[in-house]
């Protein structure tokens, strides 16, 4: 019994560790799964950057493939008045040649002119007025007693009643216009006429004058004519509703084809000059050719499209990586660039839908001028080639369009240096249009091969162009509000040193505001030797220190008196109160809705460096001090303007050190601050050049020379 209770013990403890064994191993298997599952999560959390511009390319990619067009592509560009550069080219099958724009508006005007218009006799009326005969006859008649007379007079009437009648009468407001030949409906039947057949008031009385006057009657003529102006009533009108329909079939039956090519056929040789003749044929075959694509080739036409402009957003997304990788990392940005390229392609598709005469109407060039306005001008005219290239599939003359385009966006680039300033938009319109306006010439001549074939009615359309590139300031409003991104316009606002934040910086911290307005005088100064924003390192740079109003008395400029509040503080609390003037410039320019291409300028212009004064005051104390407590929280400058304000910034403050410089000194001192921010790696993450900062080192250098009013000692 004793044994059998201990095997049991022992069963039941194996089945428990069994148990407990097995709980682990689950809890195990379940902490890698979600260990797993973390691990994938934090791979798409830090690729999300990279699945969003994925689908922004994708997405785009669908939008232009479904406004791209069908059909296939005929592989051969031509332009009339160009010579045939392919080798000799023979019809691949039978097609008709279509008939030019002007052809068909021939042949419609003669199908206009020799149709026959339909007309309808009203035969109630005409029934009506032969009922009220007998008695408007008596009532004009009446006074004659002889009933032999009367009964002649009364067939005579009915005698005329019924001639005029044969075809009846028009109103007596009628003017007719167009082919005399018509067709009479009446009832049932359809009777081809002459205008001229039925009566209308003037002839009316002339035919009663004529059969009346010189007969037995004519001593009655007047009462006639006063039985008749009373008795007869218009009963033929213009079936319009019927003419209507008959003029759209005519002009549906209008041949559009004036000849055909039979499969195998020479249609133009190698180094034949592309006249009149020959560049209609080549479109009607390039016409045919697009309607025969099938469905079969439907795909593959998508596939070629795919891989295009997929290339295209690539190369985009490629430039902006090497040359503007701030904007490749900001999605809200990326978004807008592509936005507007989209916005500019569907404007040009909707366009040519409605009308392809009015191409040149759509302001393509605003899309240059706005991302200049928000960017730069190496971008603006980067976007507007590739979407150039990219509406080339959709427009005709693609080559005239692509060539006229990239030069308008050319000049646009070039002469809008500033766009807050109206005459220099005013100027740049009047420079494209004129662009539009030669080049348009230009190609209608070796084309036309005369100025005298030119169509003036495109230079109306060119001038419609300009005007609506003038909508692109409200554009920018817009943009601005929508996408919360900054332009020239907006900084030029922000300059105003009367806005409220720049007001209010002057009066509780007057050192401060003066120390900025040096600091934005000598960044402009650089950043237009060096080809940089100007405008925005000078709007950077008078709110760059605005964070010092929060303790504007802990700083030297500040500080009117020999004590220093910080002779009261341990050097960690005053380091800490002059780090924290970024982080407080932060919220206080957020809190303003100050734009953060500014607020760039507040984060980065003092990088990671050292509050080094009070660094070493501390390491008196403790030689163990952390660095780390002593450093601004950065991020170091990443763009030529947060470096230029960088130097700009430590250049002048730590200028006020200096008791009276000579030439040689002032260089060194220029040199020697920013050669230990190159040493601290502070300029690694921005896109300026040695040579640029060199530039720059000499552009303070020489302003310094001003503000000590220094004079170089020539040798004697």
């Amino acid at each position: 019994m004793y044994i059998d209770k201990n095997r049991n013990f022992k069963g039941i403890l194996r089945s428990s560790v069994s148990k407990i064994a097995q709980k682990k191993i689950s809890l195990c298997r379940f902490e890698i799964k979600r260990t797993h599952l973390k691990s994938i999560w934090k791979f798409i959390v830090a690729q999300q950057a990279l699945f969003y511009k994925s689908l922004l390319i994708l997405s785009s990619s669908i939008c232009l493939l479904y406004l791209f067009p069908r059909g296939g592509q005929f592989k051969y560009e031509f332009q009339k008045g160009r010579v045939w550069q392919y080798p000799s080219y023979y019809a691949p099958f039978d097609f008709s040649i279509l008939k030019t724009e002007a052809e068909i508006q021939s042949d419609r005007e003669e199908v206009l002119q020799n149709l026959k218009p339909y007309f309808r006799s009203n035969l109630e009326v005409k029934d009506q007025v032969f009922e009220s005969y007998p008695e408007a006859f008596m009532s004009f008649f009446s006074e004659e007693s002889n009933p032999v007379l009367i009964d002649s007079l009364y067939q005579y009437g009915a005698t005329l009643l019924e001639d005029i009648y044969t075809y009846g009468v028009l109103p007596p407001n009628y003017i007719h216009s167009g082919n005399t030949d018509i067709f009479l409906i009446q009832g049932q039947l359809e009777v081809p006429i002459s205008i001229d057949e039925v009566f209308r008031s003037d002839t009316l009385f002339e035919y009663l004058t004529n059969n009346i006057v010189g007969g037995e009657f004519e001593p009655y003529t007047e009462p006639y004519k006063d039985l008749f102006f009373e008795l007869i009533t218009p009963n033929v009108f213009l079936d319009k509703v019927f003419n209507q329909n008959a003029t759209e079939e005519a002009l549906r039956n209008i041949s559009l084809s004036r000849g055909v090519i039979s499969n195998g056929e020479l249609i133009i040789a190698e180094g034949d000059l592309i006249n009149d003749n020959l560049f209609e044929v080549l479109n009607s075959l390039r016409n045919e050719f697009s309607l025969r694509q099938g469905d079969q080739s439907n795909i593959s036409i998508l596939v070629g499209y795919s891989i295009l402009v997929l290339l295209t957003f690539t190369l985009l997304l490629l430039f902006l990586h090497k040359y503007s990788f701030s904007i490749y990392e900001d999605n809200r940005k990326l978004t807008f660039i592509f936005f507007n390229i989209l916005t500019v392609i569907v404007a040009v598709t909707t366009v040519i839908q409605y009308d392809t005469a009015y191409v040149f109407a759509v302001p393509i060039c605003i899309l240059p001028l706005i991302i200049k306005a928000f960017f730069d001008a190496r971008l603006g005219l980067f976007t507007h080639v590739l979407t150039v290239l990219l509406i080339g599939f959709i427009v005709p003359n693609s080559f005239e369009y692509v060539f006229i385009q990239i030069l308008a966006g050319i000049i646009t680039i070039q002469t809008v240096a500033q766009l807050y300033r109206r005459a220099n938009l005013f100027i740049s319109v009047g420079q494209v249009i004129l662009v539009y306006i030669i080049g348009y010439l230009a190609f209608t001549t070796i084309q036309e091969g005369s100025f005298l074939s030119i169509n003036f009615t495109p230079l109306a359309l060119f001038l419609l162009n300009g005007l609506l590139m003038l909508f692109v300031q409200p554009l920018i409003y817009i943009y601005e509000k929508v996408f919360g991104i900054v332009s020239d316009v907006s900084l030029l606002e922000l300059s105003d040193t009367n806005a409220n934040l720049l007001k209010t910086l002057s009066e509780k911290a007057p050192g401060t505001f003066h120390h900025s307005l040096q600091v934005a005088n000598l960044a402009e100064s650089a950043a237009n030797e060096i080809g940089a924003n100007a405008l925005l390192v000078r709007v950077g740079a008078l709110y760059h220190d605005i964070g010092k109003l929060e303790n504007p008395h802990y700083f030297s400029e500040n500080q009117s008196g020999a004590v220093s509040p910080h002779d009261e503080l341990g050097p960690k609390q005053s380091a800490k109160i002059i780090i924290d003037h970024v982080k407080n410039g932060i919220r206080l320019a957020q809190k303003n809705k100050l734009p953060e291409r500014i607020i760039d300028f507040i984060r980065t212009h003092h990088g990671t460096s050292t509050v080094y004064y009070f660094y070493k005051k501390q390491l008196e104390i403790d030689t163990e001090t952390d660095l780390k407590s002593f450093q601004y929280p950065g991020p170091r400058p990443f763009s030529k303007e947060t470096a230029i304000l960088m130097m700009a910034d430590a250049v002048e403050a730590a200028s006020k050190s200096l008791k009276a410089p000579n030439i040689d000194d002032l260089e060194s001192f220029v040199n020697g601050i920013i050669d230990d921010k190159m040493k601290s790696l502070q300029f690694n993450d921005s896109n300026i050049t040695l040579s640029e900062i060199e530039t720059v080192k000499k552009v303070l250098f020489k302003k310094l020379i001003n503000v000590y009013q220094l004079r170089i000692e020539y040798p004697k």
